[in-house]
């Protein structure tokens, strides 16, 4: 066994941390899936056998050790590299989340999505404000010194980060604490940030779910009433909704229009896919004359169903589906969008009617169905159905691409050119009147802006962002996993010493901060902004940046509309969590 010793006496060797990050994240994933009150903390989970084994390491081989100079340097080495695998893991984590509310990001700031994300923006520094109301009243004392008060918050900043589950908050508070080692004379202030994070936590996760059901009973709330309205309402954009109708050319004003001069009177998007003329079929495209009695089958946004009905003529109750199906002369392909090229194009950009004679109806991304209009823009991945002859399909199919097995493999050198990027962005010091050192996005911030605008304009300067869900999963659960265990590692060494001397009073702290701005918020969302509650779930899940929140969400509504509010809220109220974290000790730290 004298090799096991071995290994364990070199705590900077790559066999050490290689079999420590394995055992943590193992047994933390493994252990993470025990359900406890109908919740899974998951990957999480890894904090907390992190800190069971930094602690055991500390006590079992740490303290005996501690005279010895040489392994002491080489626990400063170990210390190192735990910050270079845990930056690592935090940079990953947050670039992949950046990439895949890019594409949305923008788009959340329409209709609804204001009010929504002015107040999560307000929940996020109601968060702020009860975490500093709690230490001035319970932690700050002037007879303290200063080091020991700015101790104290870096400990609350941890509790706060722990009450709303934000990792890469944590990771930014802890980026910005050596820029303030000077205020902590020599104690330790990063363990101080992990600990707090690890005894608030675990409430954290039932406390929002807890404030949520709690708010049902507050507003009085029936969720029954809840889902009909709901049902009532289009749980997304109108203009993205497909519908087919069949319809028979009555209106004698339109009777010589070609269908493009139609679409330029009507100003409302719509695809003719197929044409009949005494029974014959065929693939119309802009410059099919309509003709009277003329059949067409129309797909079209369901908004705008009625107003395409009101021009053409009347809608007629018969089904082609059956002579579509035994035709030969005319398919119906799916093409997935693989070629770079295509990224971010329109159908006004590609005239795949004019130039190809091919109609495109549909347009399918990530499991939703959307109608494919001409402004429509076009990511990787999106699977087109569409229409024409097999050797129009075939051409179309040479411009999009259509190789799947392209999107098997992420392009891993532009995720690292955005993550290079995004590390620089980071380091820049933003200056701000009345701060003593600039503010910084950092590793975690800056990654996260970039990986953003790269899902969103990426494809402007020729940068493709596409990864598949499951290996943009993957890399997220690796980056995360790896930061919580290194946080867990190097806060184990002082965790039980926190807890036993007054540590508790961080758990029942730290759901007050999760609980209250729910409530406040939850209470000005419903009344004020008049929000489902379903929406208005997802939204505070999405505040707090909380899956499993999401996930009971989700099976309490049975609809998509906490996944709606979630996505509507989530990229900003991440990067407010990044930022307030820094500029919480930038700010008051000096002023102790």
């Amino acid at each position: 066994m004298e090799w096991l010793v071995n290994i364990i006496n070199n705590p900077a060797g790559p066999a050490y941390l290689a079999m420590a990050f394995a055992l943590v994240i193992w047994a933390g994933v493994k252990l993470g899936r025990i359900k406890m009150g109908g919740i899974a903390l998951g990957v999480t989970f890894v904090l907390f056998v992190g800190i069971l084994v930094g602690h055991l390491y500390n006590t079992l081989v740490v303290i005996p050790h501690s005279q010895d100079p040489e392994f002491m340097a080489s626990m400063l080495a170990q210390n190192k590299i735990i910050n270079f695998v845990k930056e690592l893991g935090l940079i990953l984590f947050v670039y992949c989340i950046g990439l895949q509310v890019g594409p949305g990001f923008f788009a959340t700031f329409k209709k609804g999505g204001v009010g929504m994300n002015v107040l999560s923006v307000c929940m996020v520094l109601l968060n702020v404000a009860v975490m500093l109301g709690l230490f001035f009243l319970w932690y700050y004392n002037s007879s303290l010194t200063h080091a020991e008060n700015s101790y104290n918050l870096a400990m609350m900043v941890g509790v706060m980060y722990g009450a709303v589950t934000n990792t890469p908050g944590l990771g930014a508070a802890n980026s910005v604490l050596p820029s303030l080692g000077e205020h902590f004379e020599g104690l330790e202030a990063l363990p101080a940030l992990g600990n707090g994070y690890a005894c608030a936590y675990p409430l954290g996760v039932v406390g929002i779910i807890g404030a949520t059901i709690l708010l049902r009973y507050l507003c009085k709330i029936s969720l029954q009433h809840e889902t009909e309205q709901i049902e009532k309402e289009q749980d997304a954009d109108p203009a993205a909704i497909p519908h087919h109708i069949y319809m028979r050319v009555t209106n004698k004003g339109i009777v010589g229009r070609t269908l493009k001069e139609l679409n330029t009177f009507l100003k409302r998007d719509f695809v003719c896919s197929r044409c009949k003329v005494n029974e014959e079929m065929f693939i119309p495209n802009g410059d099919t004359v309509l003709e009277d009695g003329m059949k067409l089958l129309l797909v079209c946004a369901e908004s705008d169903m009625e107003p395409v009905i009101s021009l053409i003529g009347e809608r007629i109750n018969e089904s082609w589906r059956e002579e579509i199906n035994k035709e030969e002369k005319y398919v119906s392909r799916r093409l997935v969008v693989t070629n770079p090229e295509v990224n971010g194009k329109t159908f006004n950009d590609l005239h795949f009617s004019t130039l190809f004679n091919v109609n495109v109806t549909r347009v399918t991304r990530n499991g939703v169905t959307m109608f494919a209009s001409r402004g429509f823009r076009l990511q990787m991945g999106d699977r087109l159905l569409m229409t024409g002859t097999e050797e129009n399909v075939n051409r179309v199919r040479k411009l999009v691409g259509d190789q799947v097995k392209h999107l098997e493999h992420p392009n891993v050198g532009m995720v690292f050119l955005g993550i290079l990027i995004g590390v620089l962005v980071g380091q820049i010091p933003i200056p701000i009147p009345g701060v003593e050192v600039p503010v910084k996005l950092g590793l975690a911030g800056g990654p996260l802006v970039v990986a953003i605008l790269i899902g969103a304009f990426g494809y402007k300067v020729g940068i493709t962002s596409y990864t598949t869900t499951s290996a943009n999963l993957m890399v997220r659960e690796i980056g995360l996993a790896l930061f919580l265990a290194g946080v867990g590692i190097q806060a184990g060494a002082t965790f039980w010493d926190t807890v036993v001397n007054g540590g508790y009073h961080y758990v029942w702290m730290g759901f007050v901060i999760t609980v209250v701005p729910i409530i406040i918020g939850g209470i000005i969302g419903r009344w004020k902004l008049k929000l489902n509650y379903f929406t208005l779930m997802g939204l505070i899940a999405g505040t707090y940046t909380d899956p499993p929140a999401l996930a009971f969400s989700t099976q309490t509504a049975g609809n998509d509309a906490p996944a709606i509010g979630y996505t509507t809220v989530y990229p900003l109220a991440m990067f407010m969590r990044i930022l307030v974290a820094q500029l919480t000790l930038l700010l008051v730290i000096p002023l102790l």
